[in-house]
Parts: structure tokens; C-alpha cells; sequence
């Protein structure tokens, strides 16, 4: 018993210890000291974002001690702190506002430190206070600057530096939503260590440059929402780490790549409301991986039975509306059992649409409007009932429903039922002879005519009691 004490004691006395040094460190930790060429550096950085009034001093006892700016981060090197990331604009409630007077202060590129600038919604649209990014000084930050993002602020105007291809450690440049204008520099192919290059939401002009042979370790690549006009680069095909590609809105043209075959590993691709001509490239039948593709809104015609279809396994997202398609729906596409939205309107596609694609797992949204397809929808009430208005087909001249679908609240929104002729054919012996009678029924409603609902009962009645009248006027 006195054995378990004395080592019951021991860890105790042991856990005091080790959490008496750990809040020793803490408090070394913070309220290590700040530089005051790297405060000063910080400070002056900020006041030409917010404004010359914000000087600091709820601070306490520096911008990385116990009351931290929101958006300031910083690091310990050699028992000093250093900033590491600036956040400017409202990214957070209590971040500093940006000003209505903005300025890049040359005191920015003194922070050696820093891995991380980005701006929020900082740069609005001023016609008085224009800004643009300097091109100078960038090369002050290219051992340590990491990740450069300007997001939202449509204020930003001007070129995209060339100067930002000194950033050699540079690992995602993000220039999205904003006012940026001109062409995309060539310089930015520098950037071999680049994972994430977003230059989305701009007016960028001109053709995209043929840089991708360095880019080897791209991850995502967006360039959607500009006025970019010219072919793809063939190098493009070089980006076998790809995971998204996004060029879609633009002007661009000419042929699908047959490169793409070597993006193994794209998982989306969107190319959508551009100018892309000349068919399907059968390079898209060898990107297994993909799990959305858009190419919708692009004159690029040929026969959608071209690929084979079965082997796009992952899809989830295929939309190929618009697009000056021909040919049947392939019975591959009702292989892809992964598959949720597919988008087929606005072709010259024919045939039936086959009652496969029903048997989908997880279809929710099937649009084949604007078609020419042809015959007998014949698909279940059940599958009506789970598409709701996420089914269209409207816009094909000579596609129909049953006619029995007419009863429940699911008919196909613009499709017309189909006609069905019903001939009823009935021989009565009467004291005149053989009467016979055909109806033709052709009806789009049940009709409501004093006939039709017992054409047969009613005409051999009546028939039967004109030959008695005419008896028995004979008497």
C-alpha cells in the first residue's frame, strides 16, 4: 500500500512538472517579441488598405501576442515573431475594413516571412480611386510566398503581372471575380511548383499561352468566365496530375484535343458556351476518371454513337445540350449506373428514347428536349412520379405518351399523347338485316360525345324499335 502511494505521488508530482514548463512556454511563447522594422513593416501595410487612423494599439503587447489582428498570422523564427499570412477584407466579422482610398504600400513586400496574401471584396468598383497590382517588388517575396489570392473585388483593374513569375515557391495563384483585363502573362509558366491556378471572373483577352509544358504539378485549372479567344494548347495534355479543367464562357474554338486522352486523372471538365467545332475526339472515351463533363452550348456536331460511352463509368454530370449532335442515344449511356444529370437537349438527335435509361440508379434530371425523337415514351409511372419537372421532353414533334398516362398528374410537360384508332365492328340480324356500324375513335381527352360511351347498346335499340314503328304503321 505504501508502494502504491509513493507512486501515485511520484506522477503527480511528475504531471505538475511537465504542466508548470508548459505554461512557462506558453507565456514565453506569447509574448515573444516583434521586430520593430517587421511591426512597423506590418502596420504600414495595413494603413494603406484601411486607412493612415488604424495605428495598432488595442494590440496587446504586439500584433501576434494575446489579442492577434483577425487575419494576421505569424510564426516564431530565431525567438522573434514574423507575420506568415495576411488576410485583407471581410473574410471574418471582426476583420479590419478596407478603406475607401487603397494603396500597395512598398512596406508589403518587406514582411520576408510571408507564405499567405489574399484580399476579399477589398477593391471595389471606384471610378475616382482605380487600382491596380504593381508589378514592381515581387521578386522580394519569391523565397517564401506560397499562396496569392485576390477574390471578388471588382475595383482591381489592370494586367496581370508579369513579375508574379519570380514567385518560384508560389503553390496557388487565385485571381477570381475581379476587374483584371489584358492577356495572361507567359511568365507565369515559371511557376513549376504552381498546384492551383484560378484566373476565373475577369475580361482576360487574347489566346490562352502555350505554358503548361513546366506546370507538371497543376491541380486545378480555371480559366471560365473571360473573353479568351484561340485554340487549347496542345500542352495542356501535359497536366497528367489534373483534376479539373474549367474553360467554359469564353470565345475559344477549333477541335476537343486529342491530348486530353492523358489526363488520367481529370475528374471534371467543362467546356461549355465556347466555340469548339469538328466532333467528338474519341481522346474523351480514355479520361475514365471523369466525373462531370460539360461541353453544352458548342457547335461541335458529329454523331453522339461515336464514343463508347460505357467506358465514362464515373460520370455523374453529362451534359451535351446544344452541341448540333446527330445519331440515336447509345444504349452504352444506360450503363453508366453512376450517372445523375444528363443533358441532351437541343440536338438532332433521333430514335426512340429507350425505357434503359429509367433503370439508372441515381438518375434525377434526364432533358431531351428540342430533338427529333420519335415514338412511344415508355417509361413507368413510377419513373414520371420520381422526375417530376427534372423530366424534359418537350419540343420533339413526333414523340408521345400513352394514352392510360392521362389519368395521373404525371404526363410529360409538352409531349402529346399518342393517337390510338380503336375500330369496334358489330353485326346485328334485325327484321331489315345485316346493320353494320365502324367508329373511329382518334382522341387526345376521353370524349365526352353521347356515342361513344355505348355506341353499340343505343343504335341496335334504336334500330330495333324503328322496325317495330314501321310494322306497325304497315297494319
Amino acid at each position: 500500500m505504501r508502494n502504491f502511494k509513493a507512486f501515485s505521488h511520484a506522477i503527480i508530482g511528475l504531471f505538475i512538472i511537465s504542466m508548470s514548463a508548459r505554461c512557462c512556454g506558453q507565456v514565453e511563447l506569447d509574448t515573444a517579441p516583434m521586430k520593430k522594422a517587421e511591426r512597423d513593416a506590418l502596420y504600414s501595410t495595413i494603413q494603406g488598405f484601411v486607412g493612415d487612423w488604424w495605428n495598432g494599439s488595442d494590440l496587446y503587447p504586439d500584433p501576434c501576442g494575446w489579442t492577434p489582428i483577425q487575419g494576421v498570422s505569424c510564426d516564431l523564427f530565431n525567438g522573434f515573431w514574423y507575420v506568415t499570412v495576411l488576410n485583407i477584407g471581410p473574410i471574418h466579422d471582426n476583420s479590419l475594413s478596407c478603406g475607401k482610398i487603397l494603396a500597395f504600400r512598398p512596406q508589403l513586400f518587406e514582411l520576408k516571412h510571408l507564405k499567405a496574401i489574399s484580399f476579399f471584396k477589398c477593391f471595389e468598383p471606384q471610378h475616382k480611386h482605380p487600382v491596380t497590382i504593381p508589378n514592381a517588388n515581387w521578386e522580394k517575396l519569391a523565397d517564401s510566398l506560397e499562396s496569392l489570392e485576390f477574390r471578388s473585388n471588382k475595383g482591381l483593374i489592370g494586367k496581370i503581372p508579369s513579375s508574379f513569375g519570380v514567385l518560384r515557391n508560389l503553390q496557388s495563384l487565385v485571381l477570381l471575380d475581379n476587374g483584371l483585363t489584358g492577356e495572361i502573362p507567359p511568365d507565369i509558366g515559371n511557376l513549376n511548383k504552381l498546384k492551383r491556378l484560378v484566373l476565373a471572373g475577369n475580361y482576360l483577352t487574347g489566346h490562352i499561352p502555350d505554358i503548361f509544358t513546366s506546370l507538371g504539378e497543376l491541380l486545378i485549372l480555371d480559366l471560365s468566365r473571360n473573353s479568351l479567344s484561340g485554340t487549347l494548347p496542345l500542352t495542356l495534355g501535359r497536366l497528367t496530375s489534373l483534376l479539373k479543367l474549367d474553360a467554359s464562357h469564353n470565345n475559344l474554338e477549333g477541335n476537343l484535343l486529342k491530348e486530353f486522352a492523358y489526363l488520367k486523372n481529370l475528374t471534371l471538365m467543362d467546356l461549355r458556351s465556347n466555340r469548339f467545332s469538328g466532333g467528338l475526339t474519341l481522346s474523351i472515351q480514355e479520361m475514365y476518371s471523369l466525373e462531370e463533363m460539360v461541353l453544352s452550348n458548342n457547335a461541335i456536331g458529329g454523331d453522339i454513337r461515336s464514343l463508347k460511352w460505357q467506358n465514362l463509368h464515373n460520370l455523374v454530370i453529362l451534359d451535351l445540350s446544344n452541341m448540333w449532335l446527330a445519331g440515336e442515344i447509345p444504349e452504352s449511356i444506360s450503363e453508366l449506373k453512376r450517372l445523375r444529370f444528363l443533358g441532351l437537349s437541343d440536338n438532332n438527335i433521333t430514335g426512340k428514347l429507350s425505357p434503359k435509361l429509367s433503370t439508372l440508379p441515381c438518375l434525377s434530371a434526364l432533358y431531351v428536349s428540342g430533338n427529333n425523337l420519335a415514338g412511344e415514351l415508355k417509361f413507368s409511372m413510377e419513373f414520371y412520379g420520381k422526375m417530376g419537372t427534372r423530366f424534359g421532353a418537350w419540343n420533339n414533334p413526333s414523340l408521345c405518351y400513352p394514352v392510360e398516362v392521362m389519368s395521373t398528374s404525371h404526363v410529360p410537360f409538352g409531349v402529346k399523347p399518342c393517337q390510338q384508332e380503336i375500330k369496334l365492328q358489330k353485326s346485328n340480324t334485325t327484321f331489315e338485316g345485316d346493320v353494320n356500324k365502324t367508329y373511329h375513335s382518334i382522341s387526345t381527352t376521353p370524349s365526352s360525345g353521347f356515342m361513344s360511351h355505348a355506341p353499340n347498346g343505343f343504335c341496335c335499340t334504336f334500330l330495333f324499335i324503328m322496325v317495330l314503328l314501321n310494322s306497325y304503321v304497315g297494319l
